[in-house]
């Protein structure tokens, strides 16, 4: 019987710089998560668009997600992950230049948190079926770990960062240091 590594899947380089990369890109949307609740009861000061923005964030995922998996099947998991980048790096960006320009309305936050999950339920499913592509089978099960890993570091570092960061330079720095780490 083989001996257990239990840093096995970061042996693999693409690997590795997967998974350094998920951990700047996912602290980067929990910071902007953090931030659009803000602004949003900043914007109304209503718990009902509160509650509205994450529905609004998060419907799309639970209703598109299925889809997501079976064009993550079906084409390049790069590639899906990589427009799905472009994609939420630009979203953010909009949402950043408003937030700094001062124009920003709540209706410009819900569309944005909308059209975000929406890429979301798309790029989720094509960026962890990715991982085998990586590790290959023998190490996927230590490669899940990992990816699990960084979620959860960057689900406690994102939102300290952003408040942090919103106290000190103001909210749209979250949403620019978050479009930064798409790339």
């Amino acid at each position: 019987m083989e001996a257990y590594h239990p840093f096995a899947a970061l042996r693999h380089r693409n690997f590795r710089l997967f998974w350094i990369g998920q951990i700047i890109s996912l602290t980067g949307t929990w910071m902007h998560q953090a931030a659009q609740s803000w602004l949003v009861y900043e914007l109304t000061s209503s718990p009902f668009f509160l509650g509205l923005a994450g529905t609004a964030a998060s419907a799309p995922i639970l209703l598109f997600s299925l889809a997501g998996g079976v064009i993550a099947d079906r084409h390049s998991k790069r590639n899906i992950v990589l427009i799905a980048h472009v994609i939420l790096l630009s979203l953010t960006l909009i949402l950043a230049v408003l937030v700094a320009t001062g124009v920003v309305n709540i209706w410009h936050a819900l569309i944005i948190a909308f059209l975000i999950g929406t890429v979301l339920a798309f790029e989720i499913p094509a960026r962890q079926s990715f991982i085998i592509e990586l590790v290959g089978k023998e190490d996927l099960m230590n490669g899940i770990a990992h990816n699990s890993t960084a979620y959860q570091v960057a689900r406690m570092i994102g939102p300290a960062v952003a408040g942090i960061l919103m106290g000190s330079v103001g909210l749209a720095s979250c949403f620019f240091i978050n479009a930064l780490s798409f790339l």
